[in-house]
């Protein structure tokens, strides 16, 4: 038995054997579906932390970095709940601590 990863990079510790497919999602259903459910889960927490952080909009972005979420968080800082190793948060967090700006994306 073992695990489908989809890209490149499988985990370090893993407890089976894994294997990596690149563009996974598209040669292989379970790798496909495996990847609608955790985009929904994921949405669904999205949903559920914008009650809580109410000021970033994740009821409507998901997180995603939209126009919206990157003045919010121009304006009120990271919350423990995102994602440090995500590059733009990385920057975000350099360039607050560094008191600068923070870019926001023109509307599309």
């Amino acid at each position: 038995m073992a695990a489908l990863i989809d890209g490149n990079i499988a985990p370090r510790r893993f407890p089976c054997k894994a294997r990596t497919v690149v563009g996974g999602d598209g040669r292989s259903l379970s790798i496909a579906a495996a990847s609608i459910v955790a985009k929904v889960t994921r949405d669904r927490m999205m949903v559920k932390l914008a009650r809580r952080y109410r000021r970033y909009g994740w009821e409507s972005n998901k997180g995603y970095g939209t126009p919206e979420h990157a003045r919010a968080i121009k304006q009120h800082g990271v919350c423990p709940h995102h994602r440090r190793s995500f590059s733009p948060i990385g920057r975000a967090l350099r360039l607050l601590q560094n008191g600068q700006e923070l870019p926001v994306p023109d509307e599309d």
